[in-house]
């Protein structure tokens, strides 16, 4: 059943009929979606410090929860940017799935012919495996619920704790190589929907997919190979 509000467009309020409208959800998508991006590329660098040792990434760890001081109480700006992320990603998921039934209603029986490439096709489907991921992620390293060896406050000791276990290095492992195929074909998306698209921001899109998917990966394989203990 859509989510979608059946209300006269005349009596819509303009975000209303922004939102309405399938460029709106579309712009929605592109725009929370380069977000999520920028946080992802901040969130990697952040998780490289461990390579430099515990003492800095533990330390970045605890800076995080000053921001802001002392205008915001000590963690406030964390958990502002938490919940920012969390719109943006109940957005994004909200926008893709409501033009994923518009685009079914209008086109109920499949194309027979032509290509689409393993991104495109996975992309639906990739992206509620990601937002699983990203439950077990939090639950995993932000709160520690299904991390036996977590440890508040100690990074450094979590990840290590945690990609110690094989199991759980091959769910980062699958998850992170799904997020890159659906930042690789979403940075496209969005440059097409914000009027950008060229060959050249292709590109970037499928750089910026490789760098930030490998610079998550090295983490877990560190561990695994003992170069981070």
């Amino acid at each position: 059943m859509s989510t979608d509000i059946a209300v006269p467009p005349q009596k819509q309020r303009p975000v209303g009929r922004f939102w309405a409208s399938t460029i709106g959800k579309k712009t929605v998508m592109a725009v929370t979606g380069l977000a999520l991006v920028a946080y992802l590329f901040a969130h990697m660098l952040g998780n490289l410090k461990i390579f430099l040792g515990a003492a800095d990434i533990n330390g970045y760890a605890a800076w995080l929860r000053t921001i802001g001081e002392p205008a915001l109480p000590y963690g406030v700006f964390l958990w502002i940017a938490r919940v920012g992320l969390i719109v943006a990603v109940v957005l994004h998921i909200v926008a893709a799935a409501q033009l994923s039934l518009r685009d079914r209603r209008a086109r109920p029986v499949r194309y027979v012919h032509g290509r689409v490439s393993f991104a495109t096709s996975t992309m639906r489907w990739g992206g509620a495996t990601l937002a699983v991921y990203v439950v077990w992620h939090i639950l995993d390293l932000t709160v520690g619920v299904a991390n036996r060896d977590y440890v508040d406050g100690q990074p450094y000791h979590n990840i290590v704790a945690d990609f110690s276990v094989w199991w759980v290095n091959v769910i980062y492992i699958v998850a992170l190589l799904m997020l890159g195929l659906h930042l690789n074909h979403g940075f496209a998306s969005a440059a097409r929907t914000l009027g950008v698209a060229t060959g050249t921001i292709r590109t970037v899109g499928t750089v910026v997919a490789v760098v930030i998917t490998g610079g998550f990966l090295v983490v877990p394989i560190a561990v695994m190979t003992g170069l981070v203990a």
